[in-house]
């Protein structure tokens, strides 16, 4: 039985309701670190924040349904989405529901990962969730630094920096992620791309209205909601999306309003000394970089502010005329 939309809205304010009355009462218990040790916390403890929602309030997904293309009826044609090929196979993780969980623990023949997001920096990453040699799983810690998301994983309560991609406090302190790389691009794009490709479902188990953008208009406000250490310069908007490189500790940010001045869609450049090739989208909002040998490199692609804030000292990329 359908639910009325008058009803379905007084369920949608009395869950909102249930699930801060809960968020209040856990933050109080946990504390300002929502119950982590920063005890060796790499990090300015100060600069650490916390977020509003307790540990796991913001839930995140493990193992979730999945569908094929033709039974998707919840994206629109320009819908963002996460894409991922492991060992041949596709899946597509859309915007609309990592806004509501941030990080999904998923797995392809046997390889365990996570696909992550953070709405405050607009930054999507994909690990390899094998730490160690054990395959983990992570959750959303509730913390923040430079306003981006500290993920944990379950088996040791560290945190992890994700756009670091490292542990920045607890028993695995210093360890790397090894990135994977992804297409943050639209739904049509990528299945256009790969029409065989899975789609996690929006039946996760969990009461959200993944209609609607809990984060709608801050792509468009200059403002964040967090201080961060370096506040990057107003050459670009602050949410001005950028793709993000870094060669053995060289960065360089590719800004999407400088892509379209050149026009060019495809072009080769340099970061420390390393060629990449670039593919640039401007339809789909999308830039594809590989090596010299054609093999996909990992990239972060989010905000100016976000990424200058991580690497003030970046480079930049800037159009070429003609």
């Amino acid at each position: 039985m359908r639910l009325m939309p008058a009803k379905k809205s007084r369920l949608w304010v009395l869950a909102g309701l249930l699930m801060g009355l809960f968020a209040c009462k856990y933050a109080l218990s946990a504390g300002p670190t929502n119950g982590f040790d920063l005890s060796n916390s790499l990090l300015p403890v100060e600069q650490i924040f916390h977020g509003g929602p307790p540990r796991d309030g913001i839930p995140a997904l493990s193992n979730p349904k999945l569908i094929k293309a033709a039974q998707v009826d919840y994206l629109q044609p320009t819908a963002r989405i996460v894409g991922v090929l492991l060992h041949g196979e596709a899946r597509a993780y859309p915007i609309a529901i990592l806004n509501w969980h941030e990080i999904v623990n998923d797995e392809i023949d046997g390889q365990r990962f996570a696909v992550t997001y953070c709405p405050l920096c607009g930054t999507a990453v994909a690990f390899e969730a094998s730490i160690d040699g054990k395959a983990t799983d992570f959750g959303v810690s509730g913390l923040l630094y430079n306003s981006d998301v500290l993920l944990y994983d379950r088996e040791t309560e560290s945190l992890w920096s994700q756009i670091l991609g490292k542990s920045v406090a607890g028993k695995r302190l210093g360890k790397q992620l090894i990135p994977i790389p992804i297409s943050h691009t639209t739904w049509r794009d990528w299945r256009a791309k790969h029409p065989a490709t899975w789609v996690m479902s929006d039946e996760t188990g969990h009461f959200r209205d993944y209609r609607r953008n809990p984060y709608a208009g801050y792509e468009k406000s200059r403002s964040t909601y967090f201080a961060v250490n370096n506040e990057a310069p107003d050459t670009y908007h602050p949410k001005e999306v950028v793709a993000g490189l870094g060669i053995d500790g060289i960065y360089k940010a590719y800004p999407f309003i400088e892509l379209d001045k050149q026009g060019k869609q495809r072009f080769t450049d340099s970061v420390n000394g390393t060629n990449f090739n670039f593919e640039w989208d401007s339809d789909n909002r999308n830039i594809t970089i590989t090596d010299t040998a054609g093999k996909p490199v990992a990239s972060i692609q989010g905000f100016w502010f976000a990424w200058f804030a991580f690497h003030p000292d970046t480079e930049v990329f800037k159009a070429v005329d003609g």
